[in-house]
């Protein structure tokens, strides 16, 4: 499949939108590859889009394949915000447990170790 400048410019559009779920300070390596696959249970052109995202050493791999190119791409692109999101939430929830949990030690609410899980 050859790439042509329309196709380059949507994936370029589409890989700026995830910039908005990534902090300024983070370090992001984009991995794109879109292509047309052929495979013997389908019938007609299937296209392929994989995005392979880095940030900060984090590793997120989504892959689509959808008769249209476009919908391939605007699929796997939407999975991926939906796994740097789940993966930014819990990150941050797990942080305010560990927090709350400090906090009910030096209060003396609670003795369990938030460390130690004991």
């Amino acid at each position: 499949m050859e790439l042509t400048s329309a196709i380059t410019d949507y994936v370029n559009k589409k890989v700026e939108s995830i910039n908005k779920f990534v902090s300024s300070g983070e370090e992001v390596i984009v991995y794109v590859e879109v292509g047309k696959t052929t495979n013997h249970h389908k019938q007609g052109d299937y296209y392929k889009a994989e995005f392979g995202v880095t940030i900060n050493g984090e590793k997120f791999f989504t892959d689509s394949e959808k008769s249209d190119l476009y919908k391939a791409i605007d699929d796997a692109k939407d999975e991926l915000i939906k796994k740097i999101k789940n993966s930014k939430d819990k990150k941050s929830t797990l942080f305010k447990r560990g927090a709350t949990s400090v906090k009910k030690m030096m209060k003396g609410i609670s003795k369990r170790n938030p460390f130690t899980s004991k």
